[in-house]
């Protein structure tokens, strides 16, 4: 046995149905269409959501909530972080540094959060930072840079 002789398992295929050969054929006239509307027609491609008439779901259920387009996601990173980092010998972190941490991609805009601790004087440049964090940075010793 090899791949030449590989078929597909008995009754798994089917010949194609063929439409449209003539009265004599069973499936001419109408050629499996059934009679007029729309789905008769060539050239019909039934919308999404259409339900034939009846008022389509997207449309019945109601909608609420609001979503800004300006709304700016920030990648959060808080000082325990920071902290760990610190340990590893780092003095100054950026945007580059975090990239190469895995902590944000490329794209991303990096927020610092005050939760945890931080002893080492750092230099911490990110586009924003909360109140906490700016002063838990500073008390350090170190600098808290806004991009």
């Amino acid at each position: 046995m090899n791949l030449s002789n590989l078929k597909p398992a008995i009754g798994a295929t089917r010949n194609e149905k063929r439409v449209g050969r003539g009265t004599g054929s069973g499936r001419g006239g109408t050629s499996t269409r059934g009679h007029k509307g729309a789905k008769s027609r060539s050239g019909y491609s039934k919308k999404s959501g259409f339900e034939g008439g009846q008022m389509p779901l997207q449309r019945r259920v109601p909608k609420f909530g609001f979503k800004s387009l300006n709304r700016v996601e920030y990648k959060a990173i808080n000082l325990d972080v920071l902290a760990g980092l610190a340990e590893g010998g780092a003095t100054t972190l950026d945007s580059a540094f975090f990239v190469n941490a895995g902590l944000a991609s490329k794209s991303a805009k990096i927020k610092i959060l005050g939760r945890g601790e931080i002893a080492t004087a750092l230099e911490v440049h990110a586009h924003a930072f909360s109140k906490s964090a700016v002063e838990a940075i500073e008390k350090a010793g170190g600098k808290a840079v806004t991009l």
